[in-house]
């Protein structure tokens, strides 16, 4: 079975590539591409999840939610951000209302 040290080693690895070559490194080239250029690949990653979802087609399903998270995982190193911030959050929310936590929220 597979754990959450796998979101711990991306994000590692990601954070490593943040000095790389941006020619020799996938996530390097996102990275120096900056905050635009990773949105628009999360927003093709969001759109090709709910495409698969929509086709009733779990195993893309399964392929493009990987896709999007690791994404997701580069739009946190950005940010100087680690999936240890998402999980504090996810875990300060558990046993809370959806409709609670949502109603807690400040609004602009």
């Amino acid at each position: 079975m597979t754990d959450i040290t796998i979101l711990r080693r991306l994000a590692e690895t990601i954070e490593a590539r943040k000095s790389a070559d941006a020619n020799s490194s996938y996530v390097a080239k996102l990275l120096h591409g900056g905050q635009d250029k990773i949105l628009k690949k999360i927003a093709e990653e969001s759109a090709e999840t709910l495409m698969a979802s929509k086709d009733g087609n779990t195993d893309q399903v399964v392929y493009e939610t990987a896709d999007l998270w690791f994404h997701c995982l580069i739009l946190l190193a950005h940010h100087g951000l680690t999936p240890d911030d998402v999980l504090r959050e996810l875990e300060r929310r558990e046993g809370v209302s959806g409709i609670v936590e949502k109603a807690s929220r400040k609004s602009d």
